[in-house]
């Protein structure tokens, strides 16, 4: 059985780009357009990995990915960040957010930044996934 993917990301090239990858190899690639319609999918018909980015509308990725990651029923997915903001920004921002909220969120399973050869984002995937 093929492995389901969310892709949650706004920009129809970089969609067309992911969403190739992972049916070069061997996954279903589900797609949401904004966080707020990724959050309603995940619950509906949780997805075996979600790749995100970072800026979307209706709910940014950083607020989306605490989300996932602080909450029982969605932690265990694994979240891989697809963004062209820096890895070290991202990071900066959840751990800002840490201090004031007072929780803390692990880190994403992977963090791949914009733009990224086809091979790389695969491999990713495949590790994440076995």
């Amino acid at each position: 059985m093929e492995k389901r993917i969310l892709i949650v990301e706004d920009e129809d090239d970089v969609i067309e780009f992911v969403s190739t990858v992972l049916k070069e190899n061997g996954f279903l690639p589900v797609v949401a357009r904004n966080g707020e319609e990724a959050l309603d999918m995940i619950r509906q018909d949780r997805p075996d990995l979600v790749i995100m980015d970072i800026l979307m509308p209706k709910q940014s990725g950083i607020r989306m990915y605490r989300e996932i990651k602080t909450t029982d029923a969605l932690k265990e997915i694994p979240v891989v960040i697809y963004s062209g903001i820096a890895r070290r920004t991202f990071l900066r921002t959840q751990a800002a957010r840490a201090e004031i909220e007072g929780e803390t969120v692990p880190e994403p399973e992977a963090y791949v930044e914009k733009p990224a050869k086809p091979e790389y984002l695969a491999d990713v995937v495949k590790k994440i996934l076995g």
